[in-house]
């Protein structure tokens, strides 16, 4: 069992678990159209930092899919809705909560959509900052949005996930689309009931913490098992340091330019970005509640390709 859930536990009831499961999945949910825009503002598609921003964004495709099926074993239906991208307002995450800051190891910074930039590149290590040790219990009882990173909300979420382990039902709208892509790991899914369940969820969100939210050291590895067999690219990095080493570099790659009120084909771009991501919402609704949408890979690919329009047509790229 990963020491990040070793802790006491704390009074939890379902309810609180189930808030912080839907709070898990809106935090993955969040970063995939952050990322996707930047992923796209980048002209050269081979350049490394292409690679290393793409390789996150299928991860993080992944850990939505993976934090759903731990939300509906404990019978926790998720909602997706498009997420709002304001300021510096990273969902369920309070960065002032611990001591050192780390934003201000990262400044400036913005989590409003826009271009590989220093600005959004800042805002995506803040995201992935790995979990250390803050002095504390990471507490349930106080609001859901109370968590200093995301590492310590998967700690939270943890603890609770061990108290109430009984309640956990196997084969609940359970998905899996990216199975081909991690050969070594063969069970992405929750299929026993109660202890045996609670078990493979702990090794679903093993995968999401090793892979980017939770790593605990600087020097810390993605696992063999938690490697991507397929696409990936640099699979022993995990997020944090893919994007520090962006980050790192003497100058950031040639992107896109957008205009502040972008012209007809750009607002065409926009409006056909919104529509489709409303409909990719639906079909995620659609998917985690036990329907079979046949539209999800596609959606998914057309995304990627309604952000590209954006940008060529000089306009940011809209979610909502």
């Amino acid at each position: 069992m990963p020491a990040l859930f070793r802790l006491p536990p704390p009074k939890w009831t379902l309810e609180n678990l189930h808030k912080h499961l839907q709070g898990l999945v809106d935090l993955e949910l969040f970063t995939i159209p952050f990322y996707l825009a930047v992923l796209y503002s980048i002209k050269d598609s081979t350049s490394d930092a292409y690679q290393l921003v793409q390789s996150a964004v299928y991860q993080e495709m992944l850990h939505v899919q993976l934090a759903a099926n731990v939300a509906n074993a404990f019978g926790c239906v998720p909602k997706f809705e498009p997420p709002v991208y304001e300021g510096q307002k990273i969902p369920h995450i309070d960065l002032a909560l611990d001591e050192p800051n780390p934003a201000a190891m990262f400044m400036p910074f913005s989590v409003e959509i826009g271009p590989l930039d220093q600005l959004r590149l800042n805002a995506m290590c803040l995201i992935e900052y790995p979990l250390w040790s803050t002095g504390r219990l990471p507490d349930p009882r106080q609001d859901i949005d109370s968590y200093g990173s995301i590492g310590e909300l998967y700690g939270a979420t943890g603890i609770g996930m061990n108290v109430l382990r009984d309640q956990v039902r196997g084969g609940v709208n359970q998905v899996d689309y990216f199975g081909s892509f991690y050969q070594r790991f063969p069970q992405p899914t929750v299929s026993e009931d109660g202890v045996a369940g609670y078990k493979q969820a702990l090794r679903l969100f093993g995968l999401i913490l090793d892979q980017g939210e939770g790593q605990t050291q600087g020097d810390a590895y993605v696992s063999e098992a938690h490697q991507n067999t397929a696409d990936g690219f640099q699979n022993r990095w995990p997020h944090y340091e893919k994007f520090t080493w962006i980050r790192q570099q003497p100058a950031l790659p040639e992107t896109y330019a957008a205009d502040a009120e972008p012209g007809p084909a750009g607002r065409k771009a926009q409006e056909r970005l919104v529509r489709d991501f409303a409909e990719f919402m639906r079909t995620l609704d659609t998917l985690f509640s036990g329907g079979t949408p046949a539209n999800f890979g596609s959606l998914m690919a057309k995304l990627g390709g309604d952000v590209l329009t954006c940008w060529q047509n000089r306009a940011v790229p809209k979610f909502s």
